[in-house]
C-alpha cells in the first residue's frame, strides 16, 4: 500500500520480485543499515561512516551525499531513506561547534524511528592507519560486551541491545571454528564506551585446541554518550512481539534441568502387586493359611478316603 492506503498492484515481473521482498514474512530478512552523512560532517566522521560500512559489508547502505536534517529535531528524512532503501538501522554522522564529531546510531520499527542514541566520537583509530590484515567481507563478528553499566543503567543496557542489532549480521544456523575470526569488544568505563575490532588468530598449542591470539585491527572509537531517544515500554514491548506461528508449541509432561537433560513423565494406572506373576521357585510358593486369607476363609478340609 502506499502513503494515501490504496493497494499498488505490480505491473511488471521486477516490481511484483521487488514487493514480494518487502512484505511481510515469517522470518525476516537480515536487517540492513544505511550511513547517512550531515551537512555539516568533517574528515573524521565521514572516515568513521566509512570503516562501520566497511564492517557491517554487505547488509549496508552508505550515502556519500551530505544530508541536511537533524534527526532529534525532525525524524520525516530518516523515514523517507529508511522506506527508500528497505533499511531498519540507520547511523548519522554530523560536526558542529556545540557537538563534535558527533554520530547517532539507532533503528526504525515500521518505517518510524523507535530509538536512538547520540554518541560523540573522542578519539579514532581508522582501518587504513593500522597495517595488519583484515577480515574477509561479510564475516560475521563476535560481540563481547564488559563493564557493569551495561546492566545497571537503563540507557547502556539499551544501547547494549542497540549495538547488538546493529552489527549482529546474518542469522546461522551452525558455526564451524575457522569461522569465528572477528571480534567487537564494547567496554563502558567512567561515562565512556571504547570500542575494539580484533581478528582471531588460530595458533599451534600441540593439542586439539588452538592457542588464541587477538591482533587490532581496526576500527578503534573512543565513544560518550550525550543524548537519548528511547522507545517507551509498551511500543518496545510491541517491536518484539513475534507471530504465533514461530512460537515453539509447548509440550505436555516434558521438563528441562539447568544442564539441558529433558525429562518426561509417563502416567499408568496403578498395578496390583499381588496379581504380579513371579518366578516359580519353592521358596515364593504361598502356604495354605495365606492362600485361605487371601480367599476370605479357611478352606474345608479334604475327607479322607
Amino acid at each position: 500500500m502506499d502513503a494515501l492506503g490504496r493497494v499498488v498492484k505490480p505491473k511488471t515481473k521486477r516490481a511484483k520480485r521487488f514487493l514480494e521482498r518487502r512484505e511481510p514474512k515469517l522470518t525476516e530478512n537480515t536487517k540492513n543499515a544505511m550511513l547517512i552523512k550531515g551537512g555539516n560532517a568533517n574528515l573524521t566522521v565521514t572516515e568513521v561512516l566509512k570503516d562501520i560500512y566497511a564492517v557491517k559489508k554487505p547488509f549496508a547502505v552508505l550515502y556519500k551525499k551530505k544530508n541536511i536534517t537533524r534527526p532529534f529535531e525532525d525524524q520525516t528524512s530518516l523515514e523517507f531513506f529508511s522506506k527508500k532503501s528497505d533499511c531498519s538501522l540507520f547511523m548519522f554522522g554530523s560536526h558542529n561547534k556545540k557537538r563534535p564529531n558527533n554520530l547517532i546510531i539507532g533503528r526504525m520499527f515500521d518505517y518510524h524511528v523507535l530509538d536512538m542514541i547520540e554518541l560523540g566520537i573522542e578519539n579514532f583509530v581508522s582501518l587504513k592507519d593500522v597495517k595488519n590484515n583484515k577480515c574477509p567481507e561479510g564475516t560475521k563478528p563476535m560481540l563481547i560486551f564488559a563493564g557493569d553499566m551495561f546492566e545497571l543503567n537503563e540507557e547502556y543496557r539499551r544501547l547494549k541491545n542497540l549495538l547488538i542489532d546493529f552489527f549482529r549480521g546474518p542469522t546461522v544456523p551452525s558455526i564451524r571454528l575457522a569461522g569465528l575470526e572477528h571480534v567487537l569488544h564494547f567496554t563502558a568505563l567512567d561515562g565512556k564506551i571504547y570500542m575494539r575490532s580484533y581478528k582471531v588468530l588460530l595458533k599451534k598449542s600441540g593439542c586439539k585446541i588452538p592457542r588464541i591470539e587477538l591482533e587490532d585491527i581496526g576500527p578503534s572509537l573512543d565513544l560518550v554518550m550525550r543524548r537519548t531517544h528511547l522507545a517507551s515500554d509498551d511500543l518496545y514491548k510491541l517491536s518484539l512481539k513475534q507471530p504465533k506461528a514461530l512460537k515453539p508449541k509447548k509440550k505436555k509432561n516434558i521438563s528441562h534441568d539447568v544442564f539441558g537433560t529433558t525429562y518426561g513423565r509417563i502416567h499408568m494406572q496403578k498395578q496390583d502387586l499381588s496379581k504380579l506373576q513371579t518366578r516359580k521357585l519353592k521358596g515364593l510358593k504361598k502356604r495354605p493359611a495365606e492362600k485361605s486369607a487371601q480367599d476370605g476363609g479357611t478352606s474345608p478340609k479334604k475327607p479322607k478316603s
